[in-house]
């Protein structure tokens, strides 16, 4: 019988289980750090523990239960096993409102508005057409594809920066290193949701917020990783940066402490910017365990050299 073990060091996946047997009856599940986790054939994961897969002479394939693998492959010997992430269309969906909520925080000033409310001051901030934001997106895969249509079609003024040429209609387009200062000259709102890998790590970090224009502004819904949170609240402290909206961080949850929470300008929330359904992905799970068992090939592996 083929066995699946929920491994997270920082979360319950126990709520799989359930979902995953509905679909698939004839696998046995069971929940890290259960003994029973060390016979598994599969490791359905999030933040999984390092070191964990060399514990599991069984194991034929990771599958993270998220878009993003890093945090399920970080500080693990994988022995060239495959691995597997989940991708909903549905993702696109959250994404884009939650981008879209960012971009008009700063574009309409709701930043100033709330500021002033706070001091009970009745002030209408300075209100510009969609087409005078210029907004910049960093990563241009499937989400952020989807970010920049949805901008465009409200009017904004869109940028687009990666690792290699992309084309979308109407979006001035940015690639390789080369280009990074250019399209960071040309941005008003700064949205990441570029993959982690070690090119992107610490990629939002003092030389990016210089070559900014004064005044401009950062969203970061791409991984927690990719910020220097340092950095950030320099920029913020000098007048850089006008804000920030953070919707993942390197340690989660945010530490109580941690200065990011009380700094001016700066929205915290709590990595809800998109996920998949838990039903979807127990479903592309079973799916892609048949197929191992099947010996057919697997959905959404993983290029490790990419890292994504």
């Amino acid at each position: 019988m083929t066995c699946i073990a929920l491994i997270s060091q920082s979360a319950n996946l126990g709520y799989f289980a359930p979902l995953v047997q509905a679909v698939a009856p004839e696998f046995e599940v069971v929940v890290w750090p259960d003994p029973g986790f060390r016979e598994a054939d599969v490791a359905m994961c999030w933040n999984a523990p390092a070191g964990v897969y060399t514990q599991m002479p069984r194991l034929r394939l990771v599958h993270s239960i998220a878009a993003g693998v890093d945090n399920v492959v970080a500080g693990q010997d994988l022995r060239g096993l495959p691995v597997c992430r989940v991708v909903d269309p549905k993702l696109a969906d959250g994404m884009v409102q939650y981008v879209l909520w960012s971009v008009l925080h700063f574009h309409r000033r709701f930043d100033v508005a709330l500021a002033n409310q706070r001091q009970r001051v009745w002030q209408r901030p300075l209100q510009t057409p969609a087409g005078e934001c210029r907004v910049g997106l960093m990563g241009l895969g499937k989400l952020g594809g989807a970010i920049a249509r949805s901008l465009l079609g409200l009017g904004y003024a869109v940028n687009g920066w990666s690792r290699s040429a992309h084309a979308i209609e109407g979006m001035a387009m940015y690639s390789g290193a080369e280009a990074f200062d250019d399209f960071l000259g040309a941005t008003d709102v700064l949205v990441c949701v570029l993959p982690l890998t070690e090119a992107t790590r610490g990629i939002l970090g003092r030389r990016t917020f210089d070559a900014l224009p004064r005044g401009a502004a950062v969203v970061n819904c791409g991984r927690g990783e990719h910020l220097v949170a340092a950095d950030l609240l320099a920029a913020l402290d000098s007048g850089q940066l006008r804000g920030a909206v953070l919707d993942v961080f390197s340690s989660e949850p945010l530490p109580a402490e941690d200065p990011l929470w009380q700094a001016p300008g700066v929205i915290v929330t709590p990595h809800m910017a998109t996920m998949a359904s838990s039903a979807v992905v127990a479903q592309q799970v079973v799916d892609n365990v048949r197929r191992l068992d099947a010996g057919e090939p697997l959905l959404n592996v993983v290029d490790m050299h990419r890292g994504y």
